[in-house]
């Protein structure tokens, strides 16, 4: 028996960067492996939901052993939907620079592989100029460049069902540096 035998592969549907619950915004997230940025963006204030998965790649419907293998080209990320009555998508962009290294090419922390590089994928021209302006902001607060990459959103595959509030469930997952 595998390590990935008894866990709940379930995966729900892939969500679309124009699908945006009427009200809400949404913001997408790549800081390394998502349990924990998952977890950090749950807390916020004014953040509806947070759904691990992956994006920023070329296969359909990928699995986690797909993009571990390192041939889906997806980061591992987070999908944000938030109330930007009571959070700003600047405020979520602080959260994302103060809760990683943003420095590090394909790698946080232990984990290293092109599915846990820094990007902010961005689902309207003006989050786009936002976190732009953003990085530029931040850049002084770090000795070594910046590698974040910053694109539009593409397709959002949700992570398989056992991923989904790992942290919240397990106490597990702690993976992320804070305060840089």
């Amino acid at each position: 028996m595998g390590p990935f035998d008894a866990l709940d592969e379930t995966q729900a549907p892939a969500v679309e960067p124009t699908d945006i619950p009427d009200g809400l915004a949404r913001a997408t997230f790549a800081a390394g492996c998502f349990w924990g940025v998952e977890e950090l963006f749950r807390h916020v204030p004014g953040v509806v939901e947070v759904i691990s998965g992956y994006t920023a790649g070329h296969a359909a419907h990928p699995t986690y052993r797909q993009v571990c293998s390192g041939t889906t080209g997806h980061a591992e990320a987070v999908l944000v939907t938030f109330d930007p009555a009571r959070v700003s998508y600047d405020q979520l962009l602080e959260e994302f620079w103060r809760h990683h290294d943003p420095t590090t090419p394909n790698r946080q922390g232990p984990d290293v592989g092109a599915q846990y590089r820094s990007g902010i994928y961005t689902h309207s021209d003006e989050q786009q100029a936002q976190a732009e302006v953003s990085r530029q902001r931040c850049a002084s607060r770090f000795t070594r460049p910046i590698v974040t990459e910053i694109r539009p959103a593409t397709t959002f595959w949700p992570a398989e069902a056992y991923h989904q509030r790992y942290t919240e469930r397990t106490g597990r997952g702690g993976c992320h540096v804070a305060n840089w």
